[in-house]
């Protein structure tokens, strides 16, 4: 018997700094679930996106203790068949923060995600075989000049069909 896989689709966003973009609920409206890598904002932000969504998400370096204490720092979870790692900052191949680099290979991650510096990133790292993904800043604090978000989806063992939101930040 053959086991059934639901391909789960994924809105993934970070940066918000207390900014709920007019676009997040048009660019996820048929996502199944969002999750966000920190640097949330303020407890608002968190509700309005779990009452549109199931919500997964990290808090970040401005996040106050309302959102502390609610969320944990680092996320390790499954979905379908990828292990997921997501902290806020985590740095990137080649470049990782201290102590991710052990986590990411002890766990045996294939799907690393992090936020913190407002840069749209998606990057494989072929040493340890895994998919890096930073969805740049979907807030308007911070040096970035253009909003990013990202959609996929997660089939069993594969990532696919990677979409960018990409808007002039205003």
């Amino acid at each position: 018997m053959h086991k059934l896989l639901i391909v789960k689709f994924i809105g993934l966003l970070s940066d918000t700094h207390s900014y709920y973009h007019p676009k997040i609920e048009s660019f996820f409206k048929d996502v199944d679930e969002i999750w966000h890598a920190g640097d949330i904002g303020d407890n608002e932000i968190i509700q309005r996106l779990r009452n549109f969504k199931n919500t997964r998400a990290v808090y970040g370096n401005i996040d106050g203790q309302e959102l502390r204490y609610e969320l944990k720092e680092t996320e390790l979870f499954k979905c379908e068949n990828i292990n997921v790692l997501m902290t806020h900052i985590g740095g990137y191949p080649g470049n990782y923060r201290v102590g991710v680099k052990k986590q990411l290979v002890d766990e045996n991650i294939q799907l690393f995600i992090s936020g913190h510096s407002h840069i749209l990133k998606v990057m494989p790292d072929k040493k340890l075989d895994l998919l890096h993904i930073n969805p740049g800043a979907s807030g308007t604090q911070g040096f970035h000049h253009r909003i990013t978000m990202v959609r996929f989806k997660i089939n069993g063992n594969n990532i696919e069909d990677l979409e960018v939101f990409d808007a002039p930040r205003t």
